[in-house]
């Protein structure tokens, strides 16, 4: 994938693109709101009677021009005078050219005043003005400066000018030094120069260090924009909302721009017309646009003949390119090239790459693959194997990193075979060092060079082995070749290995297609369509049957064993942990440590809940195959499952985070997704509710991205019980909609969506019998098809079965046996459910000292905890242990806090029965206003409200009600779309009667 763009035209307009007809309105200067207030300030001053000058600097396409417009629209907003010139470097030099321009521009408007006006400068003007060839012939640049600054003092003498003069770096030097003097002498003019130049070195560079260290002007200089102002470009242009530009699209556009914004707006475009011609967003990497593609192509042609040279043999590397290698591929010393390179770093078209002069890199990718495309056939072929000589005489054998770059060259000298091989080693290479993605990026370039008669048949079932695995660590599934041939349709053609391919894999010995089968049936698995999986095994045993493989079994098994976890069938558990361990055994008599080591970790997870000691033990086992084995990917997999373990019980999710970071790092998406999930579901457990939504919805944009529809299905209920423990039904029954078509892909969820969201969401509603009803349908879900996960068997279920009557010491010895029943979130629960029991056994001081180990368990999670003691309260009441009253009263507090009426108002009810006090208390939906109540407005949107509505900053909001930015800004939202407000201001506009 490309990562960035060459240097382009500062004209940052954009080209007219298939969405050109979408927009709506005048375009929106993006990530320029510091600068523009500078801007605002000098124009002020300028009204004012005090003069001042700007320099805008940036590298090309940056903006520099679209700021200066913007700045000319608002001095035309203000009612000031304005002009512009700009230089150029293409025909004769014209003396004094943009301000020439500038000149003639306030003629055509009737604003330059007539040479009378400017007594004895009036000649000098004229001259200006006039057909003479060289207007500075009987005047001094001090006296062209005079002239023009009394013309701009008297153009401004009522309302301010704004004078504007761009592509300064190549102006003349009679302009440069009239600058000079204005810049000197502007100081008491009622006018402001806004003066823009590129960073290249030359004179106006030098000017504008000159006058900013004496301070006659002051420098902007622009850089990229950033991510979200790259989004927020991107939807501009397209005429949509932020929220509804396509992920790929934005992701593409972000990784090829580097945030330039010319480039944002030429390669949106490109690539949302191509995926409009298409009906959908392609895998493939996109051709450079055509602007881009010429204006590259004509920097380097500025460099002369050695320097078209060098860059187009430097593009057959990619973005960056080793010097040493191209020295000596060319047959010149650093000294002759010393001149080129300083020329091609000072048009941005490269850049030094590190320190010292050996590498080099192109200031965007894209730049090298424009340069690129501008080879013929008969010339790529001959630099490559030019450079590919140079680079295997520099570094024999290709040590390290050089295995890639020489695959590279191979490829495009026409040696497919021997790219291959390289590709394939240099892949080997990445993937012991954890670059998952790099490896994948390799392989898949190996693959596409693959043909009949390129490697042998065992070679390329090897290299398709490496690139599926390299798939399926990565999540990246629009890697995956159709690959089975037509006698093999186990999968079918759409996307997960089915269907024929350019030389498909039916000439590969039976055994091998057995075990690309399997790895496509996991793949299958990760897709979230257990049919397709089962197929792929199916064809798989069907091979091996015939022709019986030890080193294949286990990868078979393997593959079995996680089509077994998709099937509904109560036996599914037992059946996965045998396929599990037979794949241990196999793979390690057959020398297979990552297919060993993957099996220990499956077999892990499915003992952890009822078996926690020997899940450890199969996970530990496993990390110890990765550090013996030197195997990264099985290393950080196994790490993640030991940190699962060990915060279900300290409830420190540092180690979690830790190893999402690094698989992030790797590459390793399916599992830094999956330690995001275990850390949203920690979020909801402590209630930091605005955390874990957004770690959900991050992960789920980026799971419905990758078609990972087993991480999605559970992403989806993660979501549902962030809903349901903040005692949001609607917003929790639309979550479980969402998730409903991916029950397939994640069957468990049935058990785990009634058990973790339904009923808890009844508790918070004092629904019990609804609560009683959903546990026990989580329970019988369960029954069917056994999930390895706890719903709240262990927790929350066995204390309303002992509270109701129908659980007791037996029920609480079960769970104490099992795993799942030791961690924190549960101890709480069953810690309360013994100190009932007893209670009831007249043993009051015991079930008192229970109770208090149990909710300072519960100190983590403050939800649960007032749950647990609105539960208990009366049990205790009656029995004469603990603190009912105290602890209703801590329940009452915090439930009315959180807008849970119904669990409040019982927790008062619970008090008058005990014939305590009871605090009385409006609750917040009664104090939203009826006109914004009947929008749906809620409590804490309300108290958002109030403060929009005397324009406070949403920074300012954050910090008085302890809240986040985003949590603000989505309450702004909801606010605005629920009352039909087009923004704040319009909203505070008619919402004064809120403040009182």
């Amino acid at each position: 994938m490309f990562e960035s763009w060459p240097a382009l035209p500062d004209d940052d307009r954009g080209a007219a693109g298939p969405h050109e007809g979408l927009r709506t309105g005048p375009a929106q200067l993006i990530g320029r709101a510091a600068e523009m207030g500078r801007i605002t300030a000098a124009l002020t001053a300028a009204r004012a009677g005090r003069g001042g000058a700007i320099f805008v600097t940036g590298e090309p396409g940056v903006g520099k021009t679209r700021l200066a417009a913007e700045a000319l629209a608002a001095a035309a907003a203000a009612g000031m005078a304005t002009s512009r010139g700009r230089a150029s470097a293409v025909g004769s030099p014209v003396p004094y050219r943009p301000l020439v321009e500038a000149l003639f521009l306030l003629a055509r408007t009737g604003l330059l005043p007539g040479p009378d006006a400017l007594g004895h400068h009036g000649p000098v003007l004229a001259r200006l003005l006039g057909d003479e060839r060289d207007p500075a012939a009987a005047a001094s640049h001090v006296m062209v400066g005079e002239t023009v600054l009394r013309l701009l003092g008297s153009v401004g003498e009522a309302r301010g000018c704004l004078l504007v003069l761009d592509d300064l770096h190549d102006a003349d030097a009679g302009t440069l030094a009239v600058l000079e003097y204005l810049l000197d002498n502007i100081g008491q003019q009622p006018a402001a120069l806004l003066l823009v130049a590129g960073r290249a070195c030359g004179a106006a560079a030098e000017l504008a260090a000159r006058a900013r260290q004496r301070g006659a002007a002051t420098a902007l200089d622009l850089g990229p924009l950033d991510h979200p102002e790259v989004r927020l470009l991107v939807a501009t242009e397209l005429g949509v909302t932020p929220g509804a530009v396509c992920p790929e699209l934005l992701r593409r556009t972000v990784a090829g721009s580097a945030g330039i914004p010319f480039v944002v707006k030429e390669l949106a475009h490109d690539l949302a017309g191509r995926a409009g011609r298409r009906g959908r967003q392609g895998p493939g990497a996109p051709a450079v646009p055509a602007g881009v593609t010429d204006t590259v192509r004509r920097q380097a042609a500025g460099l002369g003949p050695l320097g078209a040279e060098l860059l187009g043999m430097a593009a057959l590397f990619g973005r960056s390119f080793p010097l040493p290698v191209l020295e000596r591929a060319l047959g010149r010393d650093h000294g002759e090239l010393s001149a080129v390179l300083r020329a091609a770093v000072a048009s941005y078209l490269i850049t030094p790459d590190g320190p010292g002069t050996q590498w080099y890199a192109f200031r965007y990718r894209l730049a090298a693959e424009a340069l690129l495309d501008g080879l013929g056939p008969g010339e790529r072929a001959g630099y490559a194997r030019r450079a590919v000589r140079a680079l295997t005489a520099l570094h024999p054998g290709l040590p390290g990193a050089w295995c890639a770059p020489a695959a590279r060259l191979y490829e495009h000298a026409g040696d497919a075979r021997e790219a291959v091989r390289l590709y394939g080693e240099a892949a080997r290479r990445e993937m012991d060092e954890g670059a998952v993605e790099r490896a994948l990026e390799l392989l898949t370039r190996a693959h596409c060079l693959l043909e009949p008669g390129t490697t042998s048949p065992e070679a390329h079932a090897t290299l398709l082995e490496r690139l599926l695995d390299a798939v399926a660590c990565s999540g990246r599934l629009d890697r995956v070749p159709a690959q089975t041939g037509p006698d093999e349709e186990g999968g079918g053609g759409d996307g997960d290995g089915g269907g024929d391919e350019c030389g498909a894999t039916h000439h590969l010995p039976a055994r091998r297609r057995a075990g690309l089968h399997a790895r496509l049936s996991e793949i299958a698995t990760l897709r979230g369509r257990p049919a397709r999986a089962r197929a792929h095994l199916d064809t798989a045993r069907r091979l091996l049957d015939a022709h019986p493989s030890e080193a294949h079994t286990p990868v078979v098994d393997l593959a079995a064993a996680h089509v077994e976890l998709s099937r509904v069938a109560p036996d599914r558990l037992a059946t996965a942990a045998a396929l599990a361990r037979r794949a241990v055994e196999g793979a390690q008599g057959a020398g297979l440590p990552d297919v060993a080591g993957r099996a220990l970790l499956l077999l892990g997870r499915l003992e952890r809940d009822q078996d926690e000691p020997a899940a450890v033990a199969h996970f530990s086992r496993a990390r110890a195959i990765a550090l013996a084995r030197h195997l990264p990917v099985l290393r950080v997999r196994a790490e993640m499952e030991l940190a699962t373990v060990a915060a279900s019980h300290d409830d420190r999710p540092t180690r979690v985070e830790r190893t999402r970071r690094e698989a992030l790092r790797m590459g390793l998406l399916p599992l830094a997704h999956e330690a995001g999930l275990v850390l949203a579901l920690d979020r909801i457990r402590r209630c930091a509710f605005e955390e874990a939504r957004d770690l959900i919805d991050d992960a789920a944009a980026d799971a419905a991205r990758l078609g990972l529809g087993r991480t999605l299905a559970a992403l989806r209920l993660a979501e549902a019980v962030r809903c349901a423990h903040q005692g949001r039904r609607p917003e929790m029954r639309e979550a479980l909609e969402r998730l409903t078509p991916l029950l397939d892909a994640e069957p468990t969820a049935r058990a785990l969506s009634y058990g973790l969201a339904r009923a808890f969401c009844s508790l918070l509603e004092e629904r019990y019998d609804a609560a009683r009803q959903e546990f026990a349908q989580a329970l019988a879900h369960d029954a069917e098809n056994p999930s390895a996960g706890d719903f709240g068997r262990h927790g929350v279920i066995l204390l309303l079965g002992v509270l109701d009557g129908r659980m007791g010491r037996r029920h609480l010895a079960a769970a104490a046996r099992a795993s799942a029943g030791g961690t924190r979130w549960n101890h709480q629960f069953a810690g309360l459910a013994q100190a009932v029991l007893l209670g009831r056994e007249g043993r009051p001081e015991e079930a008192t000292a229970v109770a208090g180990k149990a909710l300072e368990a519960a100190e983590l999670y403050p939800m649960a905890r007032r749950l647990c003691l609105r539960l208990v309260a009366r049990a205790a009441y009656e029995d004469g242990w603990g603190e009912p009253v105290d602890w209703l009263r801590e329940a009452e507090e915090y439930f009315h806090g959180a807008g849970l009426r119904a669990a409040a108002g019982a927790c008062r009810a619970l008090l008058r029965g005990m014939g305590a006090s009871v605090r009385q208390r409006r609750t917040g939906t009664e104090e939203v206003p009826d006109g914004l109540r009947r929008c749906g407005v809620t409590a804490r949107e309300f108290e958002v409200a109030r403060l929009v509505a005397v324009r406070t900053s949403n920074k300012d909001i954050a910090a008085r009600l302890h809240i986040s930015l985003r949590t603000v800004e989505k309450h702004v939202a909801n606010l605005l779309r629920k009352t039909g407000h087009p923004n704040r201001t319009a909203f505070a506009d008619s919402a004064h009667d809120l403040t009182r």
